[in-house]
C-alpha cells in the first residue's frame, strides 16, 4: 500500500510512520500510516471524531501501540475534514463512509490478510453504518466512544443499523461518557447479531482521557485497547 506522496516521518523501534496520500480516485485518502517492523498481515483503518482529525492524540498513541503488536494502521482524515480543517461534518455522512470504503479497498490491494475498520465517536459511527450496509466488507470493527445518543437525550438512540452488523465488534467507552453510559451501551450492543466485547475505561469521558493531550491517569489506555484488540480478534 503505497501513496502518491509517501514521506517517512518518523521511525520507532518497532514501526515506521509515514505520511500517506492517495488521490487517484475520489474521495481521496489522506493520513498517516504506521508500518510494523514485523507485520502480522492484520491492518486497521482508523478515523477520528467530528471535532478532530487523524492526528488526535488518542489515535496516534493507539496506532503506535497496535503497530507494536504487528498491526499496520492507517490513521485517516474523513473527507469532511479534508475539505475543512475545522468545524463539524455536514450532510448525512455518505461521503465520509465512501472515504472509509476507499481506504479499505486500498488495503485490499496489499498483502494484508485481515482488514479491520475503526473510529472514534462520529468516525466509529460512520464505520459501523458502512459495514451495516455492506456485510462482511471488513473483518471486524473497533468502536471507540460510540456516540449512542447526544448528551442528555437518551431517548434518541443511534441504534437503527446495529442489528445489520455481522462483524465481530469491540466497543471501548469511558464510564463517564455523556454520549452513553456503560449500561446503555451494553443494552445496545445486544442488538448486534455478531460476537462483541465491551471495554470500559473507568473514570474516562468521551475522549477516553485524551483531550488535547493525554492525562497521566489515562496514559495506559492505548495499551489497554491494543491488548483487548489482540485478544478479541485472535478469536476470529
Amino acid at each position: 500500500m503505497r501513496s502518491n506522496n509517501c514521506l517517512v516521518a518518523n521511525r520507532t523501534m518497532s514501526s515506521t510512520v509515514e505520511a500517506f496520500s492517495d488521490s487517484r480516485a475520489l474521495p481521496s485518502v489522506v493520513g498517516t500510516i504506521h508500518r510494523p517492523a514485523r507485520p502480522s498481515r492484520d491492518a486497521l483503518v482508523l478515523t477520528h471524531g467530528a471535532g478532530s482529525d487523524h492526528n488526535a492524540p488518542l489515535l496516534v498513541s493507539l496506532a503506535t501501540a497496535l503497530a507494536e503488536t504487528g498491526v499496520t494502521v492507517l490513521r485517516c482524515d474523513l473527507p469532511f475534514r479534508q475539505q475543512r480543517r475545522s468545524g463539524p461534518p455536514r450532510g448525512d455522512g455518505s461521503e465520509d463512509r465512501a472515504g472509509l470504503e476507499r481506504a479499505i479497498e486500498l488495503f485490499r490491494a496489499t498483502s494484508a490478510k485481515r482488514i479491520f475498520l475503526g473510529g472514534q465517536s462520529y468516525g466509529g459511527r460512520q464505520a459501523s453504518m458502512l459495514v451495516a450496509n455492506i456485510p462482511h466488507f471488513a473483518d471486524g470493527l473497533l468502536l471507540l466512544s460510540y456516540p449512542l445518543h447526544a448528551p442528555g437525550r437518551p431517548d434518541q438512540l443511534r441504534t437503527k443499523h446495529l442489528p445489520n452488523i455481522h462483524l465481530p465488534t469491540l466497543f471501548v467507552s469511558g464510564s463517564k461518557d455523556p454520549f452513553g453510559t456503560p449500561h446503555e451501551l451494553k443494552t445496545a450492543i445486544k442488538l448486534l447479531p455478531a460476537r462483541t466485547s465491551f471495554l470500559s475505561i473507568d473514570g474516562a469521558g468521551h475522549d477516553l482521557g485524551f483531550g488535547k493531550r493525554a492525562s497521566k491517569r489515562f496514559q495506559s489506555v492505548p495499551t489497554q485497547i491494543a491488548e483487548a484488540f489482540s485478544k478479541f480478534f485472535s478469536q476470529s
